[in-house]
């Protein structure tokens, strides 16, 4: 078993770091150029296979946490490339369905636990609790879109920019955490946050036509 865990860590490791590249380079690029669709496609895979691996990893050397942050990277990269493919509220199908049941539950397990470890005096609850928190928040985005309450009209542009810029943060938190010598634990799980959130909410005011249904 111990050299399957070292094959997918190995696999995670390789295809992690070209998601983190590649991920980079499309947020940079001119957005709907040919480069980024062909770099975009590159990160979707990568990152994909790098969560993916970490299912088996986290079985192998039990880690629900791991697991856990796998399903939430993998909602973000999976609802993002969904919402390229929709343009109208009849275009979710029951796979969507199907995504948004699986991060609620574990949005509400990541709350918990977080909620579960503050009151053990550990503050890496707090960051727990926080992811828990944007899972259910997204999960709120997307049920509201499905019943045609989004404030966008063009939601599914602007669902695609922002879920595809949070499955970077979690990539990019991966690798800021694994290599982190110097800062506090919560600083650095949050820090790609602090950092990034306030660009996708910039890109959705300025790609986002808004419609007069003002909800989410």
């Amino acid at each position: 078993m111990e050299k399957i865990f070292m094959f997918f860590l190995a696999l995670h490791i390789l295809t992690g770091g070209v998601s983190l590249v590649s991920g980079g380079v499309v947020m940079l690029s001119k957005k709907g150029d040919q480069k980024h669709r062909w770099l975009g496609k590159v990160y979707f895979y990568a990152l994909s296979t790098a969560c993916f691996c970490a299912m088996p990893m986290s079985y192998i050397h039990p880690n629900l946490f791991l697991f856990m942050v796998s399903i939430f990277s993998l909602y973000m990269l999976l609802s993002g490339w969904r919402y390229l493919r929709i343009k109208e509220v009849s275009d979710f199908y029951w796979i969507d369905h199907l995504y948004l049941g699986i991060l609620i539950l574990a949005g509400i397990v990541l709350a918990i636990w977080g909620i579960l470890l503050v009151l053990q005096s550990k503050n890496f609850g707090i960051v727990l609790f926080i992811l828990g928190g944007f899972s259910l928040n997204f999960a709120r985005q997307d049920y509201l879109t499905m019943r045609g309450k989004s404030k966008y009209k063009n939601f599914g542009l602007v669902r695609h920019i922002q879920r595809m810029a949070g499955s970077y943060i979690s990539s990019l938190t991966a690798f800021v955490v694994v290599n982190n010598t110097f800062l506090p634990g919560a600083i650095a799980w949050l820090l790609p946050s602090l950092i990034l959130v306030p660009l996708i909410v910039r890109w959705s005011r300025s790609w986002g036509r808004l419609s007069n249904k003002f909800v989410s």
